[in-house]
């Protein structure tokens, strides 16, 4: 059965991007806008794997793994943080809200698969 994946990001054509990729290497990909609309679709369908960007509108990527690590189903489900973003600080706020592994984009899709597969053990 294939793993899940629920990417979220404000940005279309990064959705899209993170979609390709993993879906291309067969994991069923389930879309979110921000931050909001990821912990909506989180609590109305389980999933193996959260991906955040970290800066997006009506909720955060460090908000929505604070409000998914509240979830009893969420507890240990790995969360990846996809951003710009790559202050040493932020990745410690992060890791302290419940992050499981930071990617700076652009991402290499190499690398992605490779953290995805280690994170879900597959």
């Amino acid at each position: 059965m294939a793993k899940t994946v629920l990417t979220v990001d404000d940005s279309a054509s990064m959705r899209q991007l993170v979609k390709l990729t993993l879906g291309g290497a067969g994991y069923t990909v389930v879309e979110a806008t921000d931050g909001a609309d990821g912990l909506d679709r989180a609590r109305s369908a389980a999933v193996d794997l959260v991906v955040t960007d970290l800066n997006m509108p009506r909720m955060d990527g460090i908000s929505l793994i604070k409000e998914l690590r509240k979830l009893p189903s969420y507890k240990g489900v790995p969360i990846l943080l996809l951003t710009t973003e790559s202050d040493d600080d932020r990745k410690k706020e992060a890791r302290a809200a419940g992050a499981t592994g930071w990617i700076t984009k652009p991402f290499n899709q190499d690398q992605l698969l490779g953290v995805v597969r280690k994170v879900l053990g597959s």
